[in-house]
């Protein structure tokens, strides 16, 4: 892998390429004689992740064949002990902590390292030994703590749905260059579709025939994440930043609902909640051997928490959460569609599971951070997307299947008193910035929060400026709390100061090919406790 263009990995070196340099401090006794690799075991790339005031998760997997069909990336059936280390500096000469993890084949020869012990709000370097094979370095920097002095700014990005066969991660080379604090992931990571018989725009029609079909077992979830990984962009951006990632729904089949698959006809057995439970297990373990998450991140069979709260000093409190898992099936068979209003706002329906909803609330509640930040998925603005005014349509997918949710979520938020939070979205390929109210259909109803709902990646290829879409959705007196749409691939970057949270979107001028430009299509403010957003 040539990433010697990357800033950081250009300085620290990548992959096979380092073998025998910056070997201070590694002991090449015992176990360090074996085992011996074919290849540079690292291919996958390294990761940090769920950064706290004293330390975060590191990431990797060794797989010297990541597309080994049998999904063992061309690894032995056998314990392989794997060293880090952690650095104030890039080559490493002053170590403050490092250990051993122990990458066993269960897990895909993946390692969680959770790092402790280091210094609130400061930058660190990382690195993995297996052998005599060197990973590249990553970047991470901790949180700032809540209780100390320092941490009044925080930068970072947001990104979602990042079809592999649709596009080009050119978003992911900028974002590696930006220098951010943190990256959230807000789901659509891998997209459990057949990449097609030449891999889409990538043009590999060598590539086994499994990765043709569409995913349905935990060795097939294994090879599709091991294909996504291999890009080099991705993994750039992975070791400039920490990240915070959920899933939505492609990490395992598209719209699927707690135990409930989509029904689409795919020859899966949709309608056995013990058969979706099966194939969910293999989707969130591989899910988990992919991913730089906390021991409590990791899935058991078919349930995992994903939901969990990050803070970073006195600027922001960010609720993660899983609107999948929890939720109720969706009404009228799912899809965008008129009608079925009745079934949509039928009392107690659920989004996010109760535990989920009084934990959010609970914790919303009681921040002391300028900016509560929710990492969600899907769209909570009501979107009415025909512009015919006697006709309401709704995506039954996103909050507006959902109403009594979005109710109590927001009403929830105005009792008590929450009046600094912005929620990330992701979902939808395309960008829209909406003040959430109280009552959508009530001009005067106060404003509760302001969306950001960022585009995709690379899902839905090129996209444009404005489309249909987004001319319905903007249409006079359809929807006028939405305040602006863009329909180009791209990603979002926040900054975070107790004076204001400024939003910037960001876009491709195109994916279906390497090496695009990127621009800054719009920018938008927020004050402190003064939600809704204003365009600047």
């Amino acid at each position: 892998m040539d990433l010697s263009r990357r800033r950081l990995l250009g300085r620290a070196g990548a992959g096979a390429a380092t073998l025998g340099l910056f070997t201070a401090g590694f002991s090449t006794a015992g176990a360090w004689a074996a085992p011996r690799f074919p290849d540079d075991p690292f291919r996958l790339g390294v990761a940090s992740g769920d950064p706290h005031d004293d330390g975060f998760v590191l990431w990797t997997r060794l797989a010297p064949d990541p597309l080994a069909v049998d999904s063992r990336g061309g690894m032995p059936e056998r314990t392989v002990p794997v060293q880090w280390q952690v650095a104030t500096d890039e080559r490493f000469r002053h170590v403050v902590r490092s250990g051993t993890a122990r990458a066993v084949p269960e897990l895909a020869h993946s390692v969680h390292p959770e790092v402790r012990g280091l210094r609130p709000g400061t930058e660190y370097f990382y690195r993995f030994r297996a052998g005599q094979a060197i990973s590249q370095a990553g970047r991470a920097r901790t949180a700032a703590s809540p209780h100390g002095r320092g941490g009044d700014r925080l930068s970072m990005a947001f990104v979602s749905c990042q079809c592999w066969y649709e596009g080009y991660y050119t978003a992911y080379r900028h974002l590696a260059d930006a220098g951010h604090d943190l990256i959230v992931h807000l789901g659509d990571y891998l997209y459990e579709n057949g990449v097609g018989a030449t891999a889409g725009v990538r043009g590999m029609p060598e590539l086994d025939a499994q990765y043709r079909r569409e995913t349905y077992t935990l060795a097939e979830y294994r090879n599709r994440y091991a294909l996504t990984k291999l890009d080099t962009d991705l993994q750039a951006a992975h070791a400039a930043a920490a990240w915070a990632l959920t899933w939505d729904d492609h990490e395992v089949e598209n719209n699927w609902a707690g135990d409930w698959a989509q029904v689409d006809g795919d020859g899966f057995p949709d309608g056995d909640p013990a058969a979706f439970r099966a194939r969910k297990a293999g989707a969130f373990q591989a899910y988990y051997e992919h991913q730089p998450l906390r021991l409590p991140q990791k899935p058991h069979g078919a349930r995992a928490r994903m939901y969990r709260r990050l803070t970073f000093g006195r600027v922001m409190d960010l609720h993660v959460l899983d609107s999948r898992s929890y939720r109720d099936d969706q009404v009228g068979g799912d899809g965008t569609k008129p009608g079925f209003d009745a079934e949509r706002r039928a009392p107690g329906r659920q989004m996010l599971g109760a535990e989920q909803e009084a934990w959010l609330l609970r914790g919303a509640a009681r921040s002391h951070a300028t900016w509560n930040v929710l990492a969600n998925q899907t769209l909570i603005a009501q979107v009415d997307q025909d512009p015919d005014p006697a006709v309401l349509s709704s995506g039954l997918d996103m909050w507006d299947g959902y109403v009594d949710a979005r109710t109590r979520l927001l009403g929830g938020l105005y009792e008590r008193g929450v009046r600094n939070t912005v929620v990330l979205t992701g979902d939808i390929h395309r960008s829209v910035v909406a003040d959430l109210k109280l009552d959508f259909d009530d001009p005067s109803s106060p404003v509760v929060a302001t969306e950001f709902a960022g585009t995709s990646v690379t899902s839905g290829k090129n996209g444009s400026a404005s489309d249909q879409v987004g001319a319905n959705w903007l249409a006079e007196g359809v929807n006028p709390h939405l305040k602006w749409h863009n329909a180009q691939r791209g990603y979002t970057t926040l900054h975070l100061s107790h004076d204001e949270l400024r939003a910037e979107y960001h876009v491709t001028d195109y994916v279906t090919a390497p090496g695009s430009p990127v621009s800054t299509a719009a920018a938008f403010t927020v004050a402190p406790r003064r939600p809704g957003a204003r365009q600047v």
